[in-house]
């Protein structure tokens, strides 16, 4: 048996990251490809690190010989100012989740997390009306979320938050990035009249989390002619997702964002095209076994949902 001629040493920089699902997902991809593939978790809770030491890690990773980096809450802004360089996407969302570590050392940063949503909503809403969008959330997921909405084409986007100024603020840098477009932010009291009038809802808090049931708002707004896509993934099959695609919804669940951004992180990291239902047929196994599991072990309990964006 030949050994693979190419190896790759990759980790995930964040709090809470031992339970991710990205390593394997990685992982097993590197196989498919004849690699040897490496992906390990850097987790600063349990390293009792500060989120300020995210510089201290990437120099480290660079001396020790690794090849990329992902990173995740709470470092995706912090990493910023130990990079050499960040690509376009990445600056203009203030955020980076990729860092790629070169040959002669030089770090770029990337930001898939807008580009996974991206992909993950073309594959699995084709077609999907765009004139008007109600997003709820605008914290860092809700950035990259919006910012992919609008790549795609959305032509009028209303941003709900729970903090209003953080809303108005949000649509209003997005706004001078995609001039277009109408972006606006938006109160929670409005919401009612927003879904009414839109083609489509995103969701980008974290209510339907394992840790935060429910959903997000009334559901019995929704009409059939809407499409609802959440980013929450454990569980796969959020309460909003269940009970909008019994109202006659298409849904996106979460799980499509997190393979998403996966996949553009190894293609990133490789150079190589990932196969991107063959990496969700593996992320949905391995959410399976984990809920199957749970379900073992504590019959009346939910699974815990993982910390962190990815």
């Amino acid at each position: 048996m030949s050994l693979p001629t190419e190896s790759y040493l990759i980790g995930l920089i964040g709090d809470g990251v031992v339970p991710s699902l990205t390593p394997s997902m990685h992982e097993s991809e590197g196989a498919a490809h004849g690699l040897l593939y490496l992906y390990r978790p850097i987790d600063i809770a349990v390293l009792g690190l500060p989120a300020e030491s995210v510089g201290d890690l990437v120099r480290a990773a660079r001396n020790l010989g690794y090849n990329g980096l992902n990173i995740t809450h709470p470092c995706k802004q912090l990493v910023i100012e130990h990079l050499d360089e960040i690509d376009d996407d990445a600056a203009r969302l203030g955020a980076v989740n990729t860092v790629v570590i070169r040959e002669d050392g030089r770090t770029v940063g990337h930001n898939t997390d807008w580009s996974g949503f991206l992909s993950a909503f073309r594959a699995g809403l084709p077609g999907a009306a765009l004139g008007r969008v109600v997003q709820l959330g605008a914290g860092g997921a809700g950035s990259a979320v919006a910012y992919a909405l609008l790549t795609a084409g959305v032509e009028h986007l209303s941003i709900v938050d729970v903090d209003a100024s953080r809303a108005v603020e949000r649509a209003a840098e997005l706004a001078a990035m995609f001039p277009g477009a109408s972006v606006e932010g938006r109160t929670t009291a409005e919401l009612a009249s927003l879904i009414e009038a839109a083609d489509g809802v995103v969701h980008c808090t974290p209510t339907g989390m394992a840790a935060h049931p429910g959903t997000p708002f009334d559901v019995s707004l929704l009409g059939s002619r809407h499409w609802v896509a959440d980013i929450v993934y454990r569980p796969i099959e959020t309460q909003l997702v269940r009970e909008a695609r019994a109202l006659g919804c298409r849904v996106l669940d979460g799980g499509r964002m997190a393979v998403g951004q996966a996949v553009d992180s190894f293609r990133i990291f490789t150079g190589l095209e990932p196969d991107a239902e063959r990496m969700r047929a593996h992320f949905l196994e391995l959410i399976e076994r984990e809920e199957r599991a749970a379900s073992e072990a504590h019959p009346d309990a939910a699974p815990k949902a993982e910390a962190g964006a990815r």
